[in-house]
């Protein structure tokens, strides 16, 4: 029979201060208390990040849904969401991880994946033929199509459409009527879509992820023009705030991310611009004899979120890890681009910890100060109920928003992303400036 007692209060302690009783029952096991405790106290937050000590609440918000920009709560109307019902929503706090097991538990087998851009016409004739103009806003990275909507796209002009966005890394589409429906039925074209187990969704479409930093101020985010960018220079010891520090999503997956949407249906008059790297140029941007180094190489990435491990408690916050290729090849153009960011790429297998992190700080630099292997994208405002679209390919990029404006004009959109394919190495495969003929340096011996 369980056996119970209570803490007393202390016969030192000051009269006007009242302490919880904490119960334990013996024949409990410690994890299940412990995860009983986190599901049913309001207070303990250790799910999320712990930069973002946010005090959120489970289910659909009524108050959320009331801050909403004028500009999206029109498309949101439009689009069918039940706005009566609260937003954002936000998983039950019986459905979030606590224990990193749970975590790992949640993708954690093979899905069939075939890249749609790999059966695509290389020339992109459907796509380009319809379009009014194609922009391509660098020479490596970033393209513009003009004159179409994402939501009357055929399936052609959609695997053309996938083969571009994994040649130039991101592309966009300004003026789009686009409901988060539509969105998430395209991201559902392009793979698995992610259904993210913290993260505020569109009410009633989990996959359709909110990307609203002004709702999360709100709720407590401390996100200010000093501490914006803390993470790009120490992301251990100064954890991303937002997302304004370099990073790719889900590097953490069995099967990471590979084609993501981001629609923006309020756009700051000024600022809140979004930047790409392109993980091929990176890779190109090596000599030959450090490729040749880094190809078979492999790294542990982790999650943004951390969690409790199960066999120890109370020993600290816990990533999910996975190890995958440092270097990998895209199923659909065939290149050889380099897998690395910042915040979550922690080490190199096979190395000291000391020579690991030289070389990872030097691949991060790498990717983070050629600005010619970069672009950065002024989101333009719209009218109400329209929005702008980009879509770009997580395994040969990184990206950062820009959060210049401080808040001072609305910023919100909808994110749906589609996980790919279980990374690899091929050694035969070539880089992008190699695919291209393009020439590359020789170094001295």
């Amino acid at each position: 029979m369980a056996t119970a007692t209570e803490t007393q209060t202390s016969s030192s302690t000051p009269s006007n201060v009242k302490q919880a009783n904490l119960k334990i029952v013996d024949d409990i096991p410690i994890d299940q208390q412990i995860e009983h405790l986190i599901r049913t106290h309001r207070e303990l937050n250790i799910t999320r990040q712990r930069s973002e000590n946010l005090k959120l609440k489970q289910g659909a918000d009524h108050d959320g849904a009331k801050l909403l920009p004028e500009a999206s709560r029109k498309r949101l109307e439009d689009g069918g969401v039940d706005l009566s019902k609260g937003y954002p929503e936000l998983p039950n706090r019986d459905e979030i991880p606590v224990f990193v097991d749970q975590a790992y538990a949640i993708r954690d087998y093979d899905v069939p994946f075939v890249d749609r851009g790999s059966q695509a016409d290389p020339e992109k004739k459907a796509l380009f033929g319809a379009a009014k103009e194609v922009i391509h806003l660098t020479d490596k990275v970033g393209t513009e199509i003009v004159g179409l909507q994402l939501e009357d796209l055929t399936d052609q002009q959609k695997d053309e459409l996938a083969l571009l966005i994994a040649e130039r890394v991101v592309v966009f589409f300004r003026d789009q009527k686009l409901s988060p429906q539509t969105q998430w039925n395209l991201g559902d074209y392009y793979g698995n879509i992610e259904v993210h187990p913290q993260a505020p969704h569109v009410t009633g479409l989990p996959g359709a992820t909110v990307i609203w930093n002004d709702y999360k101020i709100k709720q407590g985010l401390d996100l200010n023009f000093n501490n914006i960018n803390f993470g790009n220079w120490d992301s251990v010891r100064h954890p991303a705030i937002g997302n304004n520090v370099w990073h790719t999503d889900l590097v953490h997956e069995r099967q990471p991310a590979g084609y993501t949407h981001l629609h923006l249906d309020a756009i700051p008059e000024t600022g809140g611009d979004t930047m790409w790297i392109s993980n091929y140029a990176a890779y190109d941007k090596l000599s030959d004899e450090f490729k040749k180094f880094l190809d078979g190489k492999k790294a542990v990435y982790v999650s943004a979120h951390s969690y409790l491990n199960r066999k120890d408690p109370l020993g600290g916050p816990k990533k999910v890890e996975r190890i995958h290729p440092l270097v990998r090849t895209h199923p659909a153009t065939g290149w050889k681009y380099l897998s690395v960011n910042r915040v979550m790429t922690t080490r190199i297998l096979g190395l000291s910890p000391i020579e690991s992190d030289m070389v990872l700080n030097f691949l991060f630099d790498v990717c983070e100060k050629n600005a010619d292997i970069q672009v950065r994208f002024k989101w333009t405002n719209t009218k109400p109920g329209y929005g702008t679209s980009a879509i770009w390919d997580n395994r040969v990029s990184q990206h950062r928003n820009v959060w210049d404006h401080e808040g001072k004009s609305p910023r919100h959109g909808t994110r749906v992303t589609s996980l790919a394919e279980i990374p690899y190495f091929d050694p035969e495969s070539k880089s992008q400036r190699e695919a291209l003929g393009l020439p590359l340096k020789k170094w001295d011996a």
